[in-house]
């Protein structure tokens, strides 16, 4: 598999889904609290959304459901929870997780339109320490294609954008 150099070399990502990927993107930001566990940088970043996007995702997720996808919940969009615990195929978020190491948290979706998977990975220790966020999306059918057109813009915006609220709130 030739390298994507937008992609980071060690993730746990599934090779398959980044061979076959329509879509990638990957975003860092330095961590000021290089100790954070992995769910503490994940909640960082996507449990703090603002209230408008909080009404996008739910209106977004409500279209989803009305063409058969499985979405989540208002309550996972809303008030997302932090449990003391997780493990692989438990919810984190509005996602299932696939994979949670001491260095990366993977979660995602798997849809009849696409799959897609959203990687968080910490790199470094103390002061050097950064997180790298990267999505990996795979479509299956034309509603896909077309989705992920309307949505890739935006989606690129809004992870920058969580990022950038995250680190200047301290919570990275």
């Amino acid at each position: 598999m030739p390298d994507n150099p937008l992609l980071p070399a060690n993730t746990a990502l599934d090779r398959a889904l980044i061979e076959g990927a329509t879509f990638t993107d990957s975003h860092c930001v330095a961590l000021s609290r290089g100790d954070a566990s992995m769910v503490d940088i994940f909640f960082a970043i996507f449990g703090h959304h603002p209230a408008w996007l909080k009404a996008l995702l739910l209106v977004r997720h409500r279209c989803g459901a009305w063409f058969g996808l499985e979405a989540a919940s208002a309550a996972q969009v809303l008030n997302p929870t932090q449990e003391a615990t997780y493990r692989v195929g438990q919810a984190i978020g509005p996602w299932p997780l696939y994979f949670l190491g001491e260095s990366e948290l993977v979660a995602g979706r798997d849809n009849k339109h696409l799959d897609f998977r959203l990687s968080v990975l910490k790199h470094g220790t103390g002061p050097a320490a950064y997180a790298t966020v990267t999505t990996v999306c795979r479509v299956h059918n034309r509603f896909g294609r077309a989705y992920l057109r309307v949505i890739a813009p935006f989606h690129t915006w809004g992870v920058r954008r969580l990022l950038s609220r995250a680190s200047r709130a301290g919570r990275l």
